[in-house]
């Protein structure tokens, strides 16, 4: 069975806390739907804690300052409570093959509060791209879920960068001190260690906010999930909050260490994702929230050996 979804963040119902809490006497159809209009594939009697697919999304686009794009995905795991490993390969690839090995394999359960994985990790295609298509595929359990990514709507384009108004901004991410800076759901793949089997390795990571927006009251929230490799990885912090007045208003860079462990040889991708936590308003009971903005990813590969 092929499931085709053509998802865009504009029109996701993805707000935390719009999930009704139990209690609640009515679901609107706009908070049960994971796709466009006319697509409610998101029931309650959807998910279940075990057995259920992993579903491929596409977020939306955005352009980047030398004029390439940048396809947005995420996922849905409908389980509660089951962790899925889906390799690299035929259940489990991008096409064209030319941008195929970037997105994950590990899917975490549906997070609690909220819908789904969103911005996970991005293809990035050039400017003539036109209205070509990047399809990514997942198969599980005799069930094939397809989604295509594409530039050619202007609704499905999204605020990678700045919140509309700059109200804020998504952070800036490095693995080293003197590493590269992401910004943004892209994110980098440039930084690459080595571990052993079953001894902890620190996974620094420095966070800092463009000039602009150094002097924003938020604090920033750093996580860190296992996005590839061949056997399980802990971490003894997997969140880490990071308060303004340790990058703000001088500039400086903060930082934050996670040891990871890792149960079984083989190379591993680890991200990054640091995000801000959502701007309260100072006159309304209202929490600021913009879909797909603001955070930022970065991704460090690792190399483990027996």
């Amino acid at each position: 069975m092929r499931t085709n979804l053509f998802v865009a963040g504009a029109l996701l119902a993805l707000l935390h806390g719009a999930w009704p809490q139990s209690g609640e006497a009515q679901i609107l159809d706009s908070q049960r739907r994971v796709a466009g209009p006319g697509q409610t594939q998101f029931q309650i009697d959807f998910l279940q804690p075990f057995g259920g697919p992993v579903i491929p999304s596409f977020e939306g686009w955005y352009r980047n300052p030398d004029g390439s794009y940048e396809l947005s995905f995420g996922y849905f795991n409908v389980n509660t409570e089951e962790v899925i490993e889906i390799p690299l390969g035929e259940n489990n690839f991008i096409e064209p093959s030319e941008f195929d090995g970037v997105q994950p394999t590990h899917f975490m359960p549906m997070p609690e509060n909220d819908r789904r994985y969103y911005g996970v990790f991005t293809v990035r295609v050039p400017p003539d791209f036109g209205d070509g298509d990047v399809v990514w595929t997942l198969r599980i359990n005799g069930r094939e879920f397809s989604v295509p990514g594409r530039i050619t709507k202007p609704l499905y384009e999204v605020n990678a960068f700045e919140f509309p108004g700059r109200i804020t901004s998504a952070p800036l991410v490095k693995l080293s001190e003197s590493g590269s800076v992401a910004r943004g759901p892209a994110g980098n793949f440039e930084t690459q260690v080595t571990a052993r089997v079953g001894e902890p390795i620190p996974l620094p990571v420095w966070v800092n906010r463009v000039e602009e927006f150094a002097h924003e009251p938020t604090s920033l929230v750093v996580n860190w999930f296992k996005h590839q490799g061949p056997g399980a990885v802990s971490f003894d912090v997997e969140q880490s909050v990071v308060s303004p007045e340790e990058f703000s208003p001088t500039g400086q860079w903060a930082t934050r260490t996670a040891q990871a462990t890792f149960t079984e040889a083989g190379r591993y991708i680890v991200r990054v994702l640091v995000h801000n936590t959502p701007l309260e308003w100072a006159d309304e009971d209202e929490t600021v929230f913009e879909y797909h903005c603001c955070w930022s990813n970065a991704f460090v590969t690792i190399d483990v050996e027996p």
